[in-house]
């Protein structure tokens, strides 16, 4: 008796390769633009002694830095396609995630850290001998400004895409 044939196995996925085009693209720079800046506030505000609403803040800062992380290491490998559900609205995803988390709780941590910052003014004072707290906390919420208008920009890039009909990231 003649044995049957064995199933077929998995599909053959290419090798993994860097999306260069997107790395060129406004999206991509800005993408760096804001990983460099993110991981700038969190490192900063963490790396000194904080309290109340600046767990918030660093909260809000590392959990938009992870999500970003991850949109542009799948978009630069091209394999957005993976993603369940999210993968065929690709743009969408990005201008959800710039405009709704990157720049909403971008927005809420520099406030927070520039109020915080505020309320330490005073140790910046000649003489003042105790450790301050103001440099670290303003510091943090001008690389949380600026990070924010990064995402602004991109949302705003990835919606004018979207307004002509196009499909893809770049």
């Amino acid at each position: 008796p003649v044995a049957p044939p064995p199933p077929p196995g998995p599909p053959a996925r290419g090798s993994l390769s860097l999306h260069r085009a997107y790395l060129r693209s406004p999206l991509g720079l800005l993408r760096l633009g804001q990983l460099a800046l993110g991981a700038a506030f969190w490192v900063t505000v963490a790396a000194h002694k904080y309290e109340g609403a600046a767990h918030f803040a660093l909260f809000a800062a590392v959990l938009v830095w992870l999500l970003t992380l991850a949109l542009f290491g799948l978009s630069l490998l091209g394999r957005w396609g993976l993603v369940p559900w999210l993968g065929t609205r690709w743009l969408l995803t990005n201008l959800v995630h710039d405009l709704a988390l990157g720049v909403g709780l971008y927005a809420a941590a520099t406030g927070i850290m520039g109020y915080k910052a505020g309320r330490k003014s005073y140790c910046n004072l000649p003489g003042y001998s105790q450790h301050c707290l103001y440099g670290a906390y303003l510091s943090a919420s001008v690389c949380g400004g600026i990070a924010a208008c990064l995402y602004l920009f991109s949302g705003l890039y990835c919606l004018s895409r979207r307004c002509r009909d196009q499909r893809d990231i770049i």
